[in-house]
């Protein structure tokens, strides 16, 4: 496929060099590359198969458009849109595009979120709840997209419709570790996803614009992940 990556920091570097050795034909954008959507004109797009953006909040909505606009199927890693996801998911629609987005496109999270959805009902069981999230000193969000995703999670599936409190820590090279603490009088339970390098995130976001290629909707990684 050809392939344009939007993003050359950490994440996207590693999509690249993973998109690469699957032997996709590559274009990567830097956000110097792409002021003023100049990596995203339609002419740019016209051979692009799929799009992956591992950008930053400040500019993914203008990816998704401009792309989406075009007629381009999207992989969108960035967060710090999703307040704006009725409004997108129906971009897609009148454009007939495809769409798929996640938090985090680690297999290996998705596992653990699945963990944590069953372990939500502790909370119903005079449990209380703690998210710690962990990530190098250059990250620009925080909380993590992944670990609103846990809290969402714990919220919903639950039913108490309490939101479990964040911790966020910035420091060193750290990849990412998400946990979950929840405790009661009784005894105390451990949750924890520490990932050791940014491929499996890298993996699971070439494997999802494999997957993407030639369909249309809107699709979160969550709910795709297993077909691959």
């Amino acid at each position: 496929m050809n392939l344009l990556v939007l993003g050359r920091g950490k994440t996207g570097s590693q999509v690249a060099e993973v998109a690469a050795e699957r032997k996709h034909h590559l274009r990567v954008a830097s956000s110097r590359d792409n002021l003023n959507g100049a990596a995203v004109d339609p002419e740019k797009l016209r051979e692009i198969d799929v799009v992956l953006d591992f950008t930053a909040p400040h500019c993914v909505l203008q990816n998704i458009e401009a792309c989406v606009k075009a007629g381009k199927n999207m992989v969108v890693g960035t967060t710090g849109w999703y307040n704006e996801m009725d409004r997108v998911r129906e971009l897609v629609k009148q454009h007939d595009t495809g769409l798929l987005y996640a938090a985090n496109f680690s297999v290996g999270v998705n596992v653990f979120l699945e963990i944590t959805r069953a372990a939500a009902a502790a909370l119903r069981h005079d449990y209380s709840g703690q998210i710690f999230e962990r990530h190098h000193v250059h990250k620009k969000d925080a909380p993590s997209g992944t670990a609103i995703v846990m809290q969402n999670i714990l919220r919903e599936t639950s039913g108490t419709q309490q939101d479990v409190e964040i911790t966020s820590f910035r420091e060193g090279e750290v990849v990412g570790l998400h946990e979950i603490v929840l405790e009661s009088k009784a005894d105390r339970i451990y949750l924890c996803h520490d990932a050791k390098s940014r491929r499996g995130f890298a993996e699971g976001a070439v494997l999802a614009a494999e997957w993407l290629s030639g369909k249309k909707g809107f699709y979160e990684f969550k709910d795709i992940w297993r077909e691959l």
